[in-house]
């Protein structure tokens, strides 16, 4: 039962953080678009501390021409300003924006800045469209981009860039992280070590989230429902992986939260 549960959050995991390439790099880059690099990086402040690591080591390899960090109050921003502060005393956190504490952990651990912040979003919708204008708005070319977030929300990110982003911009998902659950015969734990990763617990609590946001339906997000982002298509897998999940194991499905709607 345990080594089953385990397996169906790694079905809802795959499927949500939506990785378009093996690994960052220029390699990579240049054997999808045809260039070493792209026109612009964000980062979102969904992530976890992951997502910073990889941003920093973005700007320093070139990946990118124009890095932006995306990101103001949102369900897992006090999450964020605590783990930062609580890691390194020295960065103060209290009442910052997600793209500001990302900035100075940028900062403070690894030398580096982004070009650009945006700290008024409070949602995955409203993160693209203020990304949207802020590159319209300082005139930064974007034929490609590279998106990333928090795995378990890297493919809602890319279908709200495809509902609201101007056609022809190649896109490049690279969620912050890659977590593989485990039972080690006792408990759940991860197989890899990442950097401010999320309890176990409330990392399922996010993927089964995801799964009804993404179903276009009545009461999702696509066009069929509340039409915040573009069509996504449910795999057979991964359906019967969250209702197991939902149904046999009694994991719940995370409520949006008022406060922080467009």
């Amino acid at each position: 039962m345990n080594t089953k549960i385990a397996g169906d959050i790694n079905i809802l995991g795959r499927f949500c953080g939506k990785q378009d390439i093996p690994e960052l790099t220029s390699a990579a880059v240049r054997d999808l678009c045809g260039t070493d690099r792209v026109d612009v990086m964000v980062l979102f402040g969904g992530s976890i501390l992951a997502g910073g690591d990889l941003l920093a080591r973005a700007i320093r390899d070139g990946i990118a021409r124009t890095t932006v960090i995306v990101g103001g109050a949102g369900h897992t921003t006090e999450t964020l300003r605590q783990t930062v502060h609580s890691s390194y005393p020295g960065i103060e956190t209290a009442g910052l924006p997600e793209a500001e504490v990302f900035q100075r952990y940028l900062t403070e651990v690894h030398g580096c800045r982004a070009d650009y912040l945006e700290t008024e979003s409070t949602n995955c919708g409203n993160n693209i469209t203020n990304l949207l204008r802020l590159l319209e708005e300082k005139h930064i070319p974007c034929r490609s981009i590279i998106l990333c977030q928090d795995a378990t929300m890297q493919r809602r990110m890319d279908a709200g860039f495809r509902k609201h982003a101007p056609a022809g911009i190649r896109v490049i998902n690279y969620p912050a992280y890659r977590a593989t659950v485990a039972w080690n015969g006792e408990r759940f734990v991860y197989q890899e070590d990442i950097p401010g990763m999320w309890s176990v617990e409330r990392y399922v609590n996010l993927l089964m989230g995801e799964i009804p946001r993404l179903t276009d339906d009545d009461n999702g997000y696509g066009p069929r429902g509340r039409d915040y982002i573009a069509h996504v298509d449910i795999p057979g897998d991964v359906r019967r992986a969250f209702l197991f999940l939902q149904n046999e194991a009694g994991f719940g499905v995370r409520e949006a939260n008022p406060l922080f709607a467009g």
